[in-house]
């Protein structure tokens, strides 16, 4: 993972990126792949431009695609790893799947919820849930940046709110 770019949103730079990544679809796919398969690659595009996806791309996405923005709106919220606001300088994503729950990391949630009153004014460390990062037999596991943690603990968990803290 990389952290996020602090470039402001910019409506000619999404077009562009829109326009770009509808040409690579259609270079690579050709005619028969329709518009909408840029979508994806665009949306990722736009979170490593920005760190986020704005509300204010769909329109312009959809324009570009010739899809409703229903479809972009759908497609970012359907999936997890777009996010709609910028994130922090730095990225915990906790497994809540099922290997790490029973190894106690709703334990971890609530330790982090009462212990570090994080806020996203802070602009320092955004927390995520992910839905399992293979890292079943460390678990409870976690991605602190592009660092992955297993045998997550309250001693690890406050180290890393601390590194984030710096």
């Amino acid at each position: 993972m990389t952290l996020v770019s602090t470039q402001a949103f910019d409506a000619a730079l999404v077009e562009e990126i829109a326009r770009d990544e509808q040409a690579k679809a259609l270079s690579f796919f050709g005619e028969a792949c329709g518009l909408s398969a840029a979508l994806l690659p665009i949306l990722h595009r736009l979170q490593d431009t920005f760190g986020y996806v704005d509300d204010q791309s769909w329109p312009i996405i959809a324009r570009v695609l010739n899809i409703s923005q229903a479809e972009v709106r759908g497609t970012t919220s359907f999936y997890h790893d777009y996010r709609h606001a910028p994130a922090g300088r730095h990225v915990l994503k906790l497994c809540r799947a099922e290997a790490c729950q029973s190894m106690g990391v709703e334990a971890l949630v609530d330790h982090l919820r009462h212990h570090h009153r994080l806020t996203s004014a802070d602009g320092g460390l955004t927390v995520e849930n992910v839905y399992c990062l293979g890292n079943c037999a460390l678990s409870p596991a976690a991605l602190f940046d592009d660092r992955l943690v297993g045998r997550l603990d309250k001693a690890r968990l406050d180290a890393l709110v601390a590194e984030a803290a710096r």
